[in-house]
């Protein structure tokens, strides 16, 4: 298989729902990919239906076993009694059988995955007293150790403090450089347009799937987010971007940005 993932006409319905309609396309090695679109456009549900987790019709082949994955927010609960080691060394469990004990080297690649994200120091901290952005990179961490040829991330920057972001940011890049395949959903599209190979705009269906150069433009969102969307224009006048129900989004943070816009208008179809 030369390709590092490949989804042929995926479909997923849910109680007469089509959540996905048809979905196809196929992911090189050591790309990073930015899966873009609306709340409720199915992005979830992709990496659902890749992992096997939803029932679907159509294929899913991977390169290797079953992929890395870090979903939305916390996985493990915050009371949880374990330690940021702990829950980085769970990404070694899918290696051994359920009755083999995680071996010397098991534990290495684990602090290891911590030291990548930088969070070796807080090895030993209980998983409930981290900041949010810290659990965030524990959860990278246990991907990492789970050392597969692509991962899944749904929205990783979400919530996070800056610098966790840059954290994660360096780590994606790195493993791409690395020649993994990283397949991220995100809502920061100007970010996406900035970091990514490839962009696929998702709504229930692939709307458009390329390089930034080619999706990046207001014909494509505005089919992608169906006109409901708010765009932020630069000073440069060069590039753009959208966010989508706006009102779950703090303006505040997206103006602190470094490349934040100078305003906002409204677009409308």
């Amino acid at each position: 298989m030369d390709n590092a993932l490949e989804v042929e006409r995926l479909s997923v319905d849910f109680a007469g729902h089509r959540a996905l309609d048809i979905v196809s396309f196929t992911l090189p090695p050591g790309q990073l990919v930015g899966l873009l679109g609306p709340n409720g456009a199915g992005k979830s549900t992709l990496f659902r239906a890749i992992l096997g987790q939803v029932e679907h019709t159509g294929a899913v082949r991977v390169s290797g076993e079953i992929p890395s994955y870090v979903p939305q927010g916390d996985t493990v609960a915050a009371d949880f009694p374990a330690t940021a080691a702990d829950v980085a060394t769970m990404g070694r469990f899918g290696h051994r059988r359920w009755w083999q004990r995680l071996s010397r080297d098991d534990h290495a690649a684990a602090t290891a995955a911590l030291e990548t994200v930088g969070m070796a120091e807080h090895a030993g901290c209980t998983f409930a007293t981290l900041s949010g952005g810290q659990r965030q990179r524990v959860m990278l961490a246990r991907a990492l150790a789970h050392d597969k040829q692509v991962i899944l991330l749904d929205e990783p920057m979400t919530g996070v403090d800056s610098v966790s972001r840059d954290a994660i940011a360096a780590t994606i890049a790195r493993l791409r450089d690395d020649g993994r395949t990283v397949l991220m959903s995100t809502h920061d599209l100007s970010d996406a347009a900035r970091s990514c190979d490839r962009l696929i705009f998702l709504n229930r269906r692939i709307i458009h799937d390329g390089p930034p150069a080619t999706t990046f433009t207001p014909e494509v969102i505005q089919a992608a987010y169906e006109g409901a969307a708010v765009m932020l224009t630069r000073p440069d006048g060069g590039s753009f971007g959208v966010l989508d129900d706006a009102h779950h989004h703090d303006h505040g943070s997206v103006h602190g940005h470094s490349h934040a816009p100078s305003h906002e208008e409204h677009h409308h179809p």
